[in-house]
């Protein structure tokens, strides 16, 4: 059974930082792509980070350059390091698995069978 489970979330001021984690439970864990996905209310979810099986990362142009995605093999988790965040970063995050998970050109890209976890929330004040 495919488990994702977020930790991390909370509230900050604009400009603060936050690291989210995400433990995976997948027997497939090592075949997989990961990445980290938001959405508010009335909007599509939407693509923010991706990682390759073998470590490369990739980034939506909402997030580039203030967000980094990392993993740990060894302990099957994923991470997202936020820095200088923004009110508009708000939103519920979640981590997702996927054999085909990436971004490019900005956006980011996943096929049709995704594991999602149950989500964790991100609120920035200003």
């Amino acid at each position: 059974q495919v488990q994702l489970v977020e930790s991390g979330g909370g509230s900050v001021q604009a400009g603060g930082s936050l690291t989210l984690s995400c433990a995976v439970s997948r027997s497939d864990y090592s075949s997989v792509s990961m990445g980290w996905f938001r959405q508010v209310p009335e909007k599509e979810r939407e693509g923010i980070a991706a990682i390759d099986r073998d470590g490369s990362a990739s980034y939506a142009d909402s997030v580039k350059g203030r967000f980094t995605i990392s993993k740990d093999d060894a302990k099957k988790t994923l991470f997202l390091q936020m820095n200088n965040l923004k009110p508009e970063d708000t939103a519920m995050y979640y981590c997702a698995a996927s054999y085909l998970l990436y971004c490019s050109g900005g956006y980011c890209y996943r096929g049709e069978e995704i594991y999602w976890g149950q989500g964790t929330q991100v609120t920035v004040s200003s």
